[in-house]
């Protein structure tokens, strides 16, 4: 599928039937009056030029349980599935194939509920690296006979992926067939299909855009126009003034990991290695005591891994643990630790993850840490205590402690239209997630120099490293962007 639908976005540019060479490096592309409306254009839908492979996405498949990759992916929702919808889908038709088994609460119980579903949550069942164990609190090996866990996601938009690989939260699809297979295969229930049909599904999800702009710079992307060369859509459309303000707080609070106009990569080392941190064979952070600023967290570069364990599963675990509540809370998540060994023969343990919490009170539950002979906090990766995990992310794909609770770094592009958010659906609204950024994650990371200098917007909450006003700027430019 590489190219295919860059080469169709550049023929619609040109306005003709051929497609034209990729620009030199270093030599910026004409833009002609066509790529302009184009990139001023809300929505964009290269996928009309492939109709089969539309078809293929909204039809089941036979010999499956009904659902479609359009089941769970709307077109009409952003290519996501909103918890509103789930519920009048409910009320329309119980029987819809949405309401598999599957995906109920138990999918054993005489009469299935699902209230998981209704807060766009569906379970993704997977099979546990060779070298990992799913352990009890006691450290005791509890690993199910077919060394496999579920977990509950959200489900994420197929809009920009054209340029986003690898796919799926948690990045275990290196290619858009394989993530087409994978989702028939485990959420339709259905067989193996032909590689024409998944290369049809594809080139239909790779022309799914979330506006002209994306669309514009992911048929650069895919032609291989290096990230600096391509033109910034934002400098050819027009923006309101609190749009261009929310540009330049992008810039500062966004771009470090989710990439910036023209990329979706990391682009700031420091930052990613901020998220993670090194461990002591007992899971804990290792903490070096500096005159002057007290216990600060060692970290471990990972060049070139797109993944990071940003901490969100710490507030889907707060609102299990009723300490403060989250979007997914009214629902009961699954309670893991895990093992990890050198190897498969899981003779020789590495590190037990999250690690036993050693807490002020002793009761496992409180958030507030106990401290070494040295005045460090005793802490696992996410820097609390923390008794379980919802979800290891990554490292139930890799095997690697490094990557527990990590996952795929999105792009942003359309982050408005795909609500709610983060790997578990967490946070509800778009100003949830800014709010959350700018107070706890922001000011945590010295490279990102955005120290809390702010007073907190609401009693009770710490203070921010933005101001009211940089926020609804924000905000204002991640409605369009």
């Amino acid at each position: 599928m590489p190219g295919l639908a860059a080469a169709a976005m550049l023929t619609a540019f040109a306005g003709c039937g051929a497609e034209p060479a990729a620009p030199a490096s270093g030599e910026a592309p004409d833009l002609t009056a066509d790529a302009r409306a184009l990139m001023a254009s809300p929505i964009s839908r290269v996928s009309g030029r492939a109709p089969s492979g539309k078809q293929l996405f909204e039809r089941a498949f036979p010999h499956t349980n009904g659902r479609s990759c359009a089941t769970c992916h709307v077109l009409d929702e952003a290519t996501t599935l909103r918890p509103a919808s789930v519920e009048a889908r409910f009320r329309a038709d119980p029987a819809d194939p949405l309401f598999s088994r599957l995906d109920a609460d138990d999918p054993a119980a005489a009469t299935p509920t699902f209230a998981h579903l209704a807060k766009g949550l569906v379970r993704v069942v997977l099979p546990l690296p060779d070298n990992m164990d799913v352990i009890d609190f006691d450290g005791q090996v509890v690993t199910p006979a077919d060394r496999t866990i579920a977990v509950w996601r959200g489900v994420p938009s197929v809009a920009n992926t054209a340029y986003t690989a690898p796919y799926q939260l948690d990045g275990r699809a290196a290619s858009l067939p394989e993530q087409a297979q994978g989702a028939i295969t485990a959420h339709s229930q259905g067989p193996n299909v032909s590689r024409r049909d998944l290369d049809r599904i594809a080139f239909f999800e790779g022309g799914e855009f979330s506006s002209g702009r994306a669309a514009f710079v992911g048929a650069m992307i895919e032609l291989g126009v290096p990230p600096a060369d391509i033109p910034v859509p934002e400098k050819h459309v027009s923006f309101t003034a609190p749009q261009r303000r929310g540009r330049a707080v992008y810039d500062a609070a966004c771009a470090a990991c989710h990439g910036g106009a023209t990329t979706s990569k990391i682009v700031n080392p420091e930052v990613q290695a901020f998220f993670f941190p090194a461990l002591d064979a007992d899971g804990n952070v290792k903490f070096d005591v500096v005159p002057g600023q007290g216990p600060v967290p060692q970290h471990v570069a990972r060049p070139g891994v797109e993944i990071v364990n940003v901490g969100y599963g710490i507030t889907t675990y707060f609102g299990q643990i009723g300490v403060a509540p989250a979007f997914n809370s009214s629902v009961e998540l699954p309670r893991y630790r895990f093992r990890f060994y050198q190897d498969g023969t899981r003779q020789q343990r590495v590190v037990d993850l999250p690690p036993v919490p050693r807490t002020v009170s002793g009761n496992p539950l409180d958030p507030r840490p106990a401290l070494d002979d040295r005045g460090a906090p005793i802490v696992g990766p996410n820097l609390i205590p923390q008794l379980f995990t919802t979800d290891p992310g990554r490292a139930a794909i890799t095997g690697d402690p490094a990557d527990f609770e990590a996952f795929d770094v999105p792009q942003l592009r359309g982050i408005a239209l795909t609500a709610p958010y983060f790997h578990d659906n967490s946070h509800e609204t778009l100003r949830d997630v800014v709010d959350t950024y700018s107070r706890f994650v922001l000011p945590a990371i010295p490279a990102m120099a955005l120290p809390a200098v702010n007073p907190p917007e609401h009693p009770g909450t710490p203070p921010e490293s933005l101001s009211p006003a940089q926020k609804d700027d924000l905000l204002a430019f991640l409605q369009v962007l």
